[in-house]
């Protein structure tokens, strides 16, 4: 719940929302690719400490402006559970988890407390890589786990993103292009060394489906949500090598240059130049993304 409650902060943080915005679970569940549940519990949460009133029957608003980080608001992730989850991630991807498994099986290979193991499970199951079996039991879902399959993906965004900025009537707000932009700046200010993994995941997650969601068409955009999730293990693991990430961070702003003066057929294209530049990247990484 609290990585949830930080993530819903963070989000305030970053769109700059006035006191009194409205923010609806549904949308948050959305935009951070969770199921309402989560959401609701995190959006409790921040109204008992007084970040969001609760109005009956319209649901929460911004209170109070949000001007303190995450970590002195107390709502960071507990750094043991995010050890754990990747620790839970790299067995993944190395074969060593088999597709179904039990609590037990977990607490007991990881040495958690009841509490640690309700926090990371949980965390998996919000992002979608592992789902609780009807009566008994969890199952890993169907995830990305070699490098041929991530190269498959990309493939396919390479087919859908540029020609999502080419749909009719395509645009982006220009917060959602002031957005993606404050967040390329802050990795180039330091963000690139010093985000977590998980952050940086997010991060690039955000820009490319704010690009996609500017199409309107919703096809697309259910599309690249799809497979945003099942990347994001994969995605974990290429980040031991940032070195390209300040590459990145220049594309992405020279695209949203293009998409400000509406120049989107360049836009389309640089989008495409990315993407290839990143699977090349990736080719150069191959050997951190196979499994050992």
């Amino acid at each position: 719940m609290k990585s949830v409650a930080a993530r819903i902060v963070e989000l305030i943080q970053s769109e700059n929302l006035p006191v009194g915005t409205h923010l609806p679970a549904q949308m948050l569940a959305d935009r951070l690719r969770v199921s309402r549940s989560p959401v609701n519990d995190a959006l409790a949460m921040l109204s008992d400490r007084g970040i969001l009133r609760r109005a009956q029957n319209r649901g929460y608003f911004l209170a109070q402006a949000v001007t303190r980080t995450t970590d002195h608001m107390g709502l960071a992730p507990d750094d043991s559970i995010s050890a754990v989850y990747f620790r839970i991630a790299e067995g993944r991807l190395r074969g060593e988890l088999p597709d179904e498994f039990t609590e037990t099986m977990v607490r007991t290979r990881y040495k958690l407390t009841a509490a640690q193991l309700n926090a990371v499970l949980g965390r998996i199951a919000q992002e979608g890589w592992a789902e609780k079996k009807p009566g008994y039991g969890w199952m890993f879902s169907p995830m990305l786990t070699t490098p041929d399959s991530l190269m498959q993906s990309y493939r396919l965004r390479l087919t859908l993103e540029p020609a999502a900025l080419l749909e009719p009537g395509y645009g982006l707000t220009r917060q959602a292009i002031e957005r993606c932009r404050a967040a390329e700046l802050h990795l180039l200010n330091g963000g690139i060394a010093s985000d977590s993994a998980d952050q940086l995941h997010d991060r690039g997650v955000r820009f490319h489906e704010t690009l996609v969601e500017g199409s309107g068409n919703s096809f697309f955009i259910d599309t690249i949500r799809r497979v945003n999730r099942v990347r994001r293990l994969l995605s974990y693991r290429s980040m031991q090598d940032r070195s390209r990430y300040r590459q990145h961070c220049d594309q992405h702003l020279h695209i949203l240059d293009l998409l400000e003066k509406e120049r989107n057929e360049e836009a389309s294209e640089a989008v495409k130049e990315h993407l290839l530049s990143t699977m090349r990247n990736l080719k150069n990484i191959r050997g951190i993304l196979d499994a050992e």
